[in-house]
């Protein structure tokens, strides 16, 4: 399974590759770094799976039939919302990604007229490359990710602000550190299971996936540079958000 970091990895070692038309002097710029990673003590990496039977860990999901939107936030409309929470947060430390983030995550809510006393979760898939000591290399090749979650009711979010839904994002993540990354994988060490993306399990939420950081433009394979992108049907449900860099705004998500 590719997860979005590995996925663009792949797609951008193949459209070099590609782009070399059997050049053997050129070399691939981010070599896949494919030694995998366990935390100290854990020879790694075969595993038992407690299972006895694959309905254990494989769910046939029928998806729902839903309506799709796309939307379209300009460099300034973003660049105007990362401001607006920062001022009403206090702050400078709040992303811009994060802030945008936050506007969806309220205003989805808002949109589903939930019950001020329902709890409500947004969701951000996070690296974790970056955040072990010392940190994996940013080529490493393997499902290093994780999710963090801010959580609370809807009522407490639409009576805040931006700024206020913003900074509980922003502290989810800046609380991701390596102490909660190798308490997961010790965890998982010890009791291992197999994640299921359901929309059962997240009612009620708002999960954002995918990143600005990917380069997902300049990749080519014959047929010209991509003009825009677009997701398909697979982990597709009510609340799951796909944010992508428009070519004009690539730069302005971080």
């Amino acid at each position: 399974m590719l997860l979005p970091m590995e996925f663009w990895h792949f797609i951008n070692t193949l459209s070099e590759i590609f782009q070399a038309q059997g050049d053997t002097k050129k070399k691939i710029s981010h070599s896949p770094m494919l030694e995998r990673w366990f935390p100290e003590g854990n020879n790694g990496p075969l595993l038992t799976l407690r299972f006895t039977h694959q309905n254990e860990f494989i769910t046939r999901l029928e998806t729902p039939h839903f309506l799709k939107r796309i939307f379209h936030f300009s460099a300034k409309s973003i660049t105007k919302l990362k401001e607006r929470a920062d001022t009403e947060s206090n702050t400078t430390q709040i992303s811009s990604f994060q802030s945008l983030s936050a506007f969806v995550w309220r205003f989805i809510t808002r949109a589903r007229h939930l019950p001020c006393e329902i709890v409500t979760c947004c969701i951000l898939a996070i690296n974790n490359r970056p955040r072990l000591e010392p940190p994996l290399s940013p080529n490493y090749f393997g499902n290093s990710f994780q999710i963090v979650t801010a959580m609370t009711t809807a009522g407490e979010l639409l009576d805040h602000g931006l700024g206020w839904a913003a900074w509980k994002l922003y502290q989810a993540v800046v609380n991701h550190s390596d102490k909660s990354v190798r308490g997961f994988v010790n965890d998982w060490l010890r009791s291992p299971f197999v994640y299921q993306c359901s929309p059962h399990l997240y009612p009620r939420t708002v999960i954002i996936g995918s990143s600005s950081r990917f380069n997902m433009y300049g990749n080519e394979f014959g047929l010209g540079k991509a003009l825009t992108l677009r997701s398909g049907y697979g982990n597709k449900f009510d609340g799951k958000v796909s944010p992508y860099p428009g070519e004009k705004e690539k730069e302005v998500l971080t």
